[in-house]
C-alpha cells in the first residue's frame, strides 16, 4: 500500500483557488463536483475549450477574448486556443503599480535587494523607451546573457511588452554555447552582464563579448549590466558597427507610464533551447497567450499562488524554470531571485533564505533534496519556515527517500509537489493539487485540461505498468514551432512520430492505482537487458541511500548480443568501494527493485557530466563507453568528465 504523507485540511480546500474556480465552473454550467480533483479533471479534458476559456476569465487575463473558444484542426498542433484574443505579456506582469514589494535579488554572499512595484513598471518603461529608440520592433529577437537578476526580468518584460522575441542563456553557458544558440536566431541587440560568482569565484563575462559579436554579426546593440552590489568591470574596448551602453546610462532616461499595445494569443514570446546533448540545440519558440494562461493555471489552480505570496524557485536563466518563476508576477505575487551556489558555505542556505524571507513556495531540484540528505540525514531543520505553504521538486524524480525527508526534516505540514514537463512545452504535464493527498514517490495527478496518460509500445492505454508520456489533446503551451524549421519537420519528428496525433513526451512513465504518477526516467535512456524496459530512476533511488556514495549515473552497455547494465558513481569523500560495499549495493538493487535492476559492472568515477541546468546526461556517457563521438560537448557544465568513461578497461570484459 503506497503511504500517505499528507493531506491538507477542510479549512485550507476551502481557501484555496481551485475551490474558488470549482464553484466558479459549477455555477457557470451547472455541475456537481463535490470538491473531487478528479471530477474537476475529468469535466476539464471533455471540455478543455470551455476550461481554458472560463478560466481566462477566472484568472482575470488583462487583454481582449475573443468570442470562439477554440480553432479545431485535426493536425494536433495546429488547434488553436482563444483565436482571435489579444493580450499582452507584459501588462500582465506588471499585475500592480503601488510600493509593494515585487522583486528581491539574493547573492550568494548575501548581498540583497528588493524592487518594488512602482520602480519595476518605472524600469520596464525606460527599457521599452530604449529599445523603441534602437529601433527594436515586433517579431525581432532580444538575447541575454545574465544571471538570476532583477535586471534580467526588467529586460524580459520590457521585451514581451514591444513584442519583441525574448531568449536567454545563463553565463554558466560558454562563448561557444552561447553562439550555438544565439546565432540560429540572429538577435539585434544583446543584454549582457559583466560578471557573476559561483561559489566564492568570480567569472568574467564581459572579456567574451568581442568573440560572442564576432560570430553573431546581427547583433548591433549591447547594454552591459554590472552584478548586483559589485562595481562595474570596466570595458574600455570599441568595437565597430556596435552600439554599447550601460544599465545605470539607460536607466537615465526620462519617462512618462506607457500604454502597451495587445497582441494575439499566438504571438511568439520566447525562444527556449533544447538540452543540446545530442546535437544543435533545438530553438523551440514559445506563444504569449499560451505561456501566460498555462503558468497562470499551474500556479493558481495547483500551487495555490496567491497575490502577496512569495514565490522562490533555485534556477538559473537558462532553465524553463525561470519563465515559470517571473510568471508568477501575473498573479501578483513577489518573487525572489537567488544567483550563485546553493550551498555557498552552508549547506542549507536556500532553507535559510526561503525562513528569512518568509517564502510561501520553495522550488528546488529533486538533486537538491537528495543532496541534503547526503549532508545531513538525520538533522532536523532549525527554521520554523511559518509561511511555506507549498515545496515544488523538479529536475529529476524525487524518490521515496526524498518525499520521507522533506516531511521528517523541512516541515511536517507542507504541501510536497513533485512536478514534471519540460522546456517543450515551458509548464508541467503532471503536477500536485491541494485536494489529493501526497503519497510517497508519487506526482498527485495530471494538469488540468491536459489528457496525459501511458502507452505501452502498441499504443494501448496501460496502468500500474511503465511505459511512454503522451498527452492526447492539444493544449495552449505546444511550442508555436521550431526556429528555422521548414515545413515542421523537426517538430513533428521531436513529438509526433511515435503515436499518431499524440503528443510524445519522451518520459518513462507509470500511473498508480492513486492517479498518481512515477517518472522512471527518460524514454531514450531506458535500459533493455534481455528486451525489458527498466528505468533508472529506480536504480538511483536504490543506490543514493548508501552515505558512501556521493551520486551515480547508470546506462546500458551493448554487450554480447544483448544490454547490459552498468552502474558509475562517485564516493563521498573518505570512503572506498570495497567488495563488502558492492555486495551491499548489488543487494539492495535486487531486494527494492528486481533482479533484473542489478548492475553488471560498478565502476567508480571522480564525476558525472551533467547540463547547464544540472541534470545528468545518461547518453551521453552511454555514447562515450561504446566509443560514439558526442555530437555537442558545449551544452554541458562539465564536458572534461566524460574523458574518465573512455576506453575503460572494466567494460572491455
Amino acid at each position: 500500500m503506497t503511504k500517505k504523507l499528507w493531506q491538507s485540511s477542510l479549512n485550507q480546500k476551502k481557501n484555496s483557488n481551485l475551490f474558488q474556480f470549482e464553484k466558479y465552473i459549477s455555477n457557470k454550467f451547472n455541475i456537481k463536483l463535490n470538491n473531487d480533483f478528479k471530477k474537476i479533471l475529468d469535466w476539464s479534458i471533455k471540455n478543455s475549450s470551455d476550461f481554458w476559456s472560463s478560466f481566462w476569465d477566472f484568472a482575470k487575463i488583462n487583454g481582449i477574448k475573443s468570442n470562439k473558444k477554440i480553432k479545431k484542426s485535426k493536425i494536433f498542433y495546429k488547434n488553436l486556443f482563444l483565436p482571435g484574443s489579444k493580450l499582452n505579456f507584459a501588462n500582465n506582469l506588471l499585475a500592480k503599480n503601488n510600493k509593494e514589494k515585487a522583486a528581491t535579488f539574493i547573492s550568494e554572499n548575501g548581498f540583497r535587494e528588493e524592487r518594488n512595484w512602482q520602480k519595476l513598471n518605472e524600469s520596464t518603461n525606460k527599457l521599452v523607451q530604449f529599445l523603441k529608440n534602437k529601433k527594436i520592433k515586433k517579431k525581432d529577437r532580444v538575447a541575454a546573457y545574465m544571471p538570476n537578476t532583477i535586471e534580467t526580468v526588467e529586460a524580459f518584460i520590457a521585451t514581451s511588452a514591444i513584442g519583441a522575441i525574448w531568449s536567454s542563456c545563463s553565463p554558466d553557458f560558454g562563448v561557444k554555447g552561447v553562439i550555438e544558440r544565439f546565432s540560429q536566431i540572429n538577435p539585434k541587440i544583446l543584454f549582457i552582464t559583466d560578471q557573476y560568482f559561483y561559489n566564492g569565484k568570480q567569472i568574467n563575462i564581459i572579456d567574451r563579448l568581442p568573440e560572442i559579436l564576432k560570430a553573431i554579426p546581427s547583433i548591433k546593440n549591447v547594454v552591459v549590466t554590472n552584478y548586483p552590489g559589485k562595481s562595474y568591470i570596466k570595458y574600455k574596448k570599441k568595437i565597430k558597427k556596435v552600439n554599447l551602453t550601460s544599465w545605470i546610462k539607460l536607466m537615465k532616461i526620462n519617462i512618462k507610464d506607457m500604454i502597451y499595445p495587445n497582441f494575439d494569443f499566438e504571438h511568439e514570446l520566447a525562444i527556449l533551447y533544447s538540452s543540446g546533448t545530442t546535437g544543435k540545440p533545438k530553438c523551440i519558440c514559445h506563444r504569449t497567450g499560451g505561456v501566460l494562461i498555462q503558468h497562470k493555471k499551474e500556479h493558481q489552480l495547483h500551487c495555490d499562488i496567491k497575490e502577496g505570496d512569495n514565490v522562490f524557485y533555485f534556477t538559473t536563466c537558462g532553465w524553463m524554470m525561470w519563465n515559470w518563476l517571473i510568471s508568477s508576477l501575473a498573479s501578483k505575487a513577489s518573487i525572489v531571485l537567488f544567483d550563485g551556489s546553493p550551498m555557498f558555505k552552508k549547506d542549507d542556505l536556500l532553507l535559510k533564505i526561503a525562513d528569512k524571507e518568509k517564502i510561501t513556495l520553495l522550488g528546488v531540484s529533486a538533486k537538491y533534496i537528495d543532496a541534503l540528505r547526503k549532508f545531513k540525514p538525520t538533522i532536523k531543520y532549525r527554521y520554523k519556515l511559518n509561511k511555506l505553504k507549498t515545496i515544488c521538486s523538479t529536475g529529476s524524480p524525487l524518490s521515496n527517500d526524498g518525499f520521507k525527508y522533506v516531511y521528517q526534516n523541512i516541515k511536517k505540514d507542507v504541501h510536497l509537489s513533485s512536478i514534471s514537463g519540460g522546456t517543450d512545452i515551458v509548464s508541467c504535464f503532471v503536477l500536485g493539487n491541494i485536494y489529493q493527498p501526497v503519497y510517497m514517490g508519487e506526482i498527485q495527478n495530471k494538469g488540468l485540461a491536459l489528457n496525459v496518460d501511458i502507452l505501452n509500445d502498441k499504443g494501448k492505454s496501460i496502468k500500474n505498468s511503465k511505459g511512454e508520456l503522451v498527452c492526447k489533446n492539444p493544449f495552449p503551451t505546444m511550442p508555436l514551432k521550431f526556429w528555422n524549421d521548414k515545413n515542421d519537420n523537426k517538430f513533428k519528428d521531436a513529438y509526433f512520430n511515435r503515436f499518431p496525433n499524440t503528443w510524445h513526451h519522451g518520459d518513462f512513465a507509470e500511473i498508480k492505482t492513486t492517479r498518481g504518477f512515477v517518472i522512471h526516467g527518460r524514454s531514450d535512456t531506458t535500459l533493455n537487458p534481455g528486451g525489458v524496459r527498466l528505468g533508472t530512476a529506480e536504480i538511483y533511488s536504490e543506490v543514493e541511500k548508501f552515505k558512501e556514495i556521493k551520486e551515480s549515473i547508470v546506462v546500458g552497455q551493448s554487450w554480447d548480443n544483448d544490454i547490459r547494465i552498468v552502474l558509475f558513481i562517485v564516493m563521498n569523500t573518505k570512503f572506498f568501494l570495497t567488495e563488502d560495499l558492492l555486495k551491499k549495493i548489488k543487494a539492495q538493487v535486487r531486494k527494492n527493485a528486481s533482479p533484473r535492476h542489478v548492475p553488471s559492472k560498478v565502476i567508480v568515477v571522480k564525476d558525472i557530466p551533467r547540463t547547464k541546468s544540472g541534470k545528468i546526461v545518461e547518453l551521453a556517457v552511454k555514447n562515450t563507453i561504446e566509443g560514439n563521438n558526442i555530437k555537442n560537448e558545449e551544452a554541458l557544465a562539465n564536458p572534461k568528465a566524460l574523458e574518465q568513461f573512455k576506453g575503460l578497461k572494466e567494460l572491455s570484459t
